[in-house]
């Protein structure tokens, strides 16, 4: 995806998202699409909603006045993107719709404060309370994510080096890639293995050296109907799931809430500044302390000892960084 492309498209979602009612397609058209011609607009617009829709996002259509008829207007409703009513493994529950997925990437970091900014400079009302709900952050801290991410917007194919579990070779790998999901904790590439004429799931993480672009954009397609998130389910090592003990501060840790095994409210917690909740969940035990460590001092890990050990030493490892 070019980056204009992802930049209108994180436009387009924040601005849906972070307005109370639904959004004037003109009003849109003035904003993200300036210039643009009748025809090319409709197109990109389409093509933009279907994208972002292909991707979890709620987009709701409905009308601008209760009393007329008028031309129909768009809006993203917080409540829905946050918490689809959908069924999730404990260890997804984290994983709520593409700002869930990737918002603590850098590169997308810094285009979600460039898109707030123009937006607003632009005259929108922008409520950036609405994105809280990409709570909780997960990093995306592979070398290859880039540009695994962008060829699967482009639909370009991709080669890279991969060492398989329990093997000492490295093997080269050539990939048409259907998207990039995060599962049982780690990040995925789904997509055409060409050299074996399957679909295939790669762990991002055993990736070695850099990933190449190996063809042009657009130079495939994905089979209409793929479900990344499924198929990563069905190929990928099943996850090795832990329970955990957690203090959560009260109205923080929602998708921890949610996929709970129990909770119990006003109990002690490491502060006085609000109350706190004790939380048991099962999680899977990759991905547990990346979401711990995502709400920052509104949750205190008290067991097991392993997953309290290893949110220390990184906060540790980060203030012995930031120090240097």
């Amino acid at each position: 995806m070019t980056v204009r492309k992802t930049e209108r498209l994180l436009n387009l979602l924040i601005m849906l998202l972070v307005q109370r009612h639904f959004v004037a397609k003109d009003r849109i058209r003035s904003i993200l699409y300036p210039g643009s011609s009748d025809e090319a607009f409709e197109k990109m617009f389409e093509r933009d909603k279907e994208e972002l829709r292909s991707l979890g996002v709620p987009i709701e259509v409905g009308s601008m006045d209760a009393y007329f008829d008028d031309e129909p207007g768009y809006r993203i409703r917080p409540d829905e993107f946050a918490l689809p009513d959908v069924a999730l493994l404990p260890d997804e529950a984290a994983v709520v719709g593409l700002a869930t997925r990737v918002w603590q990437h850098a590169r997308l970091a810094e285009a979600t404060t460039d898109a707030v900014r123009k937006l607003t400079a632009l005259g929108v009302d922008v409520d950036t309370s609405a994105l809280d709900i990409v709570e909780p952050r997960l990093s995306a801290d592979e070398p290859s994510f880039d540009v695994f991410w962008e060829a699967t917007q482009e639909r370009t194919p991709v080669e890279f080096d991969y060492a398989r579990p329990g093997q000492d070779t490295v093997t080269t790998r050539h990939l048409q890639p259907w998207g990039v999901v995060r599962y049982a904790g780690r990040w995925y590439v789904v997509g055409l293995d060409t050299d074996r004429g399957e679909e295939r799931v790669f762990r991002l993480s055993r990736v070695q050296g850099e990933a190449r672009r190996a063809g042009e954009p657009g130079s495939y397609d994905v089979p209409p109907g793929t479900d990344v998130r499924e198929v990563a389910r069905r190929l990928a090592p099943a996850p090795t799931l832990e329970q955990a003990t957690l203090l959560v501060r009260s109205g923080a840790g929602l998708t921890l809430r949610r996929g709970a095994d129990h909770v119990e409210t006003g109990v002690p917690g490491p502060d006085d500044r609000t109350s706190w909740d004790r939380v048991v969940t099962t999680r899977g035990a990759l991905g547990l302390a990346d979401e711990v460590l995502g709400y920052g001092a509104d949750v205190c890990v008290e067991g097991p000892p392993e997953l309290r050990d290893a949110v220390v030493a990184r906060l540790r490892a980060a203030v012995g960084t930031v120090a240097s």
